[in-house]
């Protein structure tokens, strides 16, 4: 027999964006608690709004499942003396198991006699076990900031106010923070009224006539719908962004979308200030023509009915039109600016306490750009522009408008720069050098921006981890992570003939004029252990085989875009049908390269073979390696493992013939330095030992 299990936890409203988490965290301490308690069922549904948290069990057994266990214990050795008597560790094993020692039994394990203890218990009433579990499931459930309230010891992300707990049609009874459970549920607080919920099953039916709609998926689609509605009717353009659509469903209970309008005169103000401002303050999607153009709307999510709904429409312009007014001040005001004062402005605001100030990361900055864009043979024009550029790209910081919102840097400093006279490649720069912002975000369009935002990653990772601040586990509060992501994207894109080594160097140089805390070694080391996770880990999200991404790092991964192109050949060779006829060849590379690590000297001397097989190898691996450099040299890798691959007939038929370790010390030698020199060639591609079969 089952029933179904409900457990409602009414609280006071809670915050938007820690909702999703609060309710994923309820169904799976519930889940775990229930399989662990051996009390079967068939699923959970998760439910939740700005006031609850609930979750809907369904066909939950009456009744615990009855337990045998069989649980194994210490070896005979240490369970028994000589006389066959029990030990100390035999005697605790029993007393934790809950059994008598006459009940101890031995068995055989991978040849091994250990002492054995069965356990058996019948399953109990689950009504039993119900209200302890539930409470218990409440109380340790954790948050990202918690509160408390009355005199009350326990902490929760909100003040509970009710709880509805049901196993089918009886209540479940405890008590937490004085507030008992029961099967009165709360509506809409202010369309709806206290409702009995009668039974699990009817829990989403007897809200939704109260005016609540508890389930996400349901909600979402009425918002998404009202959305819809109103850009097919006005033939608008509003895009829904995932995180502010995701917002709006944690605050409303019951939604409805409408719109409203503002003076067309704020269009003066840029765009991405006025959209801004919308979804950030007050959590409005913006409206837009087809053109992409801003419109003088905004769409809001209502958490009520349609009664009175103009007069809700006036209240948030009345609201936005406050909010849009102070924009324009601050636009307006940030117009007085000069980027010399406000580059004067930033030698007062504290970059780090060690570091220096936000005028000073922007000299390091620069200088770490100029010598990447004369690294990288820009000609003198760019080479100009990425100096300008890196040189004001944080000035807009000291922005009122930045002030207002800081999501807006950069983008208010190309704005700005545009205005104030700056060439079109260095304003652009000064708001795509924090591009990639965040995963999956674009990098920079134009070289300029690219090698400015180099520079200024580089240089707060260099400088973090000069005064010992490296990311550990979870801990990364400057986003090291990020920024170092970032910089292997942009390698990528660009392609630059440029390493990470080369960024090191420049940025240590740098860094070395104000002095280090930490030796230039030990910094690049721990640079070099961090960006090969970084490496990897852009791998592996490729989808290329964990044992490929080994083979290829092994190698090298100074050069982000080569070793991709590394990957790609060995990962291609290494699956489906060529993957029998490549495994011989590795096997071919491996015993090369095992050999070829025994050697003394890279010189070869023909004139010291003495089987035709050497001659035959030696004369092939020379007629090839011009080809095999070419593939390398035009990062064909496809074509570079071809080449080597076309010698594995020579290989086979030299260990066949030959005996490398020969007696004579100089012949050994010699057959060492062919085998070094081949597997040199190798280790360009891959360390093929690497790779799983």
């Amino acid at each position: 027999m089952t029933r179904d299990l409900l457990l409602e936890i009414g609280l006071e409203e809670v915050p938007a964006r820690f909702v999703r988490a609060a309710m994923n965290q309820l169904k799976e301490k519930t889940e775990k608690w229930l399989t662990d308690s051996r009390i079967s069922f068939s699923s959970v549904e998760a439910y939740a709004t700005p006031r609850r948290l609930a979750i809907l069990v369904n066909d939950v057994a009456e009744k615990q499942a009855d337990s045998n266990e069989e649980a194994k214990g210490p070896s005979r050795k240490i369970a028994q003396d000589e006389a066959g008597n029990w030990s100390k560790a035999a005697l605790g094993f029993a007393r934790s198991q809950g059994v008598e020692p006459e009940a101890l039994y031995f068995q055989e394990l991978a040849g091994v006699e250990y002492v054995y203890a069965k356990k058996s218990s019948i399953g109990i009433e689950t009504a039993g076990l119900l209200a302890d579990g539930l409470s218990g499931i409440i109380t340790s459930m954790s948050f990202p900031k918690n509160m408390r309230w009355g005199s009350y010891e326990l902490r929760f992300i909100r003040p509970i106010r009710w709880m509805v707990a049901l196993f089918g049609q009886h209540v479940i009874p405890f008590e937490i923070t004085g507030v008992a459970t029961g099967n009165v549920s709360r509506g809409h607080r202010f369309l709806g009224e206290d409702t009995i919920i009668p039974m699990p099953a009817l829990y989403k039916e007897k809200l939704r006539e109260q005016n609540v709609i508890v389930d996400l998926t349901e909600r979402e689609a009425l918002i998404v719908k009202g959305i819809n509605d109103l850009m097919q009717e006005k033939d608008w353009v509003i895009a829904i962004k995932e995180d502010l659509l995701e917002e709006v469903l944690f605050l409303v209970e019951y939604p409805n979308a409408l719109f409203g309008t503002f003076d067309s005169s704020f269009l003066n103000i840029p765009q991405e200030v006025l959209i801004t401002s919308m979804r950030e303050h007050q959590r409005y999607f913006p409206v837009l023509d087809q053109s992409g153009k801003l419109l003088p709307f905004f769409v809001t999510v209502r958490n009520g009915d349609l009664r009175s709904i103009e007069l809700v429409a006036k209240g948030n312009e009345k609201v936005l039109r406050a909010r849009l007014s102070d924009a324009k001040f601050f636009f307006e005001e940030d117009h007085k600016l000069t980027i010399e004062h406000a580059l004067t402005k930033l030698e007062a605001i504290v970059y780090h306490e060690v570091l220096g100030t936000v005028a000073e990361k922007v000299h390091r900055t620069t200088a770490i750009a100029e010598v990447i864009a004369k690294k990288l043979v820009v000609d003198e024009t760019g080479v100009k522009d990425i100096t300008r550029a890196a040189a004001i790209c944080k000035f807009d910081l000291v922005s009122l408008m930045v002030g207002e919102f800081p999501e807006l840097q950069g983008v208010m400093g190309e704005d700005y720069a545009r205005k104030l006279g700056e060439n079109e490649a260095v304003a652009k720069a000064v708001n795509e050098h924090y591009k990639p912002r965040f995963s999956g975000d674009s990098v920079p369009s134009e070289l300029t921006g690219a090698v400015v935002s180099l520079a200024d990653k580089i240089d707060t990772i260099v400088g973090c981890f000069s005064i010992g601040i490296v990311p550990t586990g979870s801990q990364d509060p400057y986003a090291l992570r990020r920024q170092a992501a970032g910089i292997v994207s942009i390698l990528l894109a660009f392609d630059l003939e440029l390493g990470l080594d080369d960024l090191y160097d420049i940025a240590i140089s740098v860094h070395e004029q104000r002095g280090l805390k930490r030796s230039a070694d030990e910094i690049r080391k721990d640079l070099n252990d961090f960006f090969a996770l970084r490496v990897k880990n852009w791998l592996s999200e490729k989808s290329y085989r964990y044992d490929v991404v080994d083979a290829v790092m092994a190698v090298d991964f100074n050069r982000p875009a080569l070793i991709e192109s590394r990957a790609a050949a060995v990962q291609v060779n290494s699956s489906g049908d060529a993957k029998a006829e490549f495994k011989l060849t590795v096997e071919a590379f491996n015993r090369v390269s095992n050999l070829a690590s025994k050697a003394t000297t890279s010189t070869v001397d023909p004139s010291l073979f003495g089987e035709a097989a050497e001659s035959e190898l030696y004369e092939e691996w020379q007629a090839q390696k011009a080809v095999f450099e070419d593939a390398i040299g035009r990062r064909d890798m496809m074509a570079a493992v071809a080449t080597l691959a076309s010698l594995k007939p020579q290989i086979a038929t030299y260990f066949d013939s030959v005996m490398v370790m020969a007696p004579d010390e100089n012949v050994k030698s010699n057959r060492l330095a062919t085998l070094f020199g081949i597997a040199k060639d190798i280790s360009q591609v891959a360390d093929f030992s690497k790779l799983v079969w």
